[in-house]
Parts: C-alpha cells; structure tokens; sequence
C-alpha cells in the first residue's frame, strides 16, 4: 500500500523508536525514527519524520541508544533518558543490522553492517562501518 513515490498511505510516522519503562510497562518516550531521505526525490523536505524500519537499537551503559534500522542510510545516538537525537553518521548503504560495540586499546567503537535491505527499499551495499569518538 505506497503512493506512486514509494511512501505508506497511512498516517505519519511510520517508524519510531520507544524507551520502554521495564519497572511498569509504559512508554516513557516515543520519537520518530528516519527520514525519506533516500528513498524519494527531495525525501528530506517532503516526507515527514519516521520512515520504515527494520533492525534493533544497541544500548550502552552510558545512556546512549545506537541504531541504524530506518530506510534513510544513517546510524544515529539518541539520549536514553529523553529520547533527544545526539548524534548521525552517515552510512554507504542501508543501515538494517543491530549495531555492535566494542573496545580496542582502551576505545569504544560502535559498528554497523551497512547492506541495505530489498525489501526495504534501501541503498545495496557490502559495508561494515566503525565510528568513535575523536582522541
């Protein structure tokens, strides 16, 4: 069910992401997730908000969620607490995996296979990509 450019019929957003309150169930905040950016002419200024999404968020002990997932080909940082977006890094192709981090010689990277997805409508590609904060 998409219009001739590639978008849902529903209602806008069509892809957030949620903190969930693990003591008592309730959302504690909701944010749009992605952009259009990459699927349509002009999806940035046309399209709304919340695009999409297939994959998982990584979060770290630091109160930053990580996650790709949207049909746009960033990988973003939100804020745990707030759901507030701290962070995008552009990716060469679709961002569908969960994120991984790790650290070497005393580093954290986070890493993200950047393969797009088909059916998703995503950038193709066969990437994996690191970012970290600068020394």
């Amino acid at each position: 069910m998409l219009s001739p450019f590639g978008a849902p019929c529903n209602a806008p957003p069509w892809g957030t992401l949620a903190a969930v309150d693990m003591a008592d169930g309730t959302i504690k905040w909701q944010v749009p997730l992605g952009t259009g950016e990459d699927l349509v002419p002009f999806g940035q200024y046309l399209l709304p908000r919340g695009a999409g999404s297939v994959g998982g968020p990584l979060a770290t002990v630091s109160g930053v969620v990580f996650i790709g997932a949207s049909a746009d080909n960033y990988l973003r940082a939100f804020d745990s607490e707030t759901g507030a977006e701290l962070w995008k890094g552009r990716l060469p192709a679709g961002g569908q995996a969960t994120p991984m981090t790790y650290v070497w010689k005393g580093k954290q990277y986070v890493v993200i296979a950047a393969g797009g997805h088909r059916g998703a409508g995503t950038t193709p590609g066969d990437h994996v990509v690191a970012f970290a904060l600068p020394d």
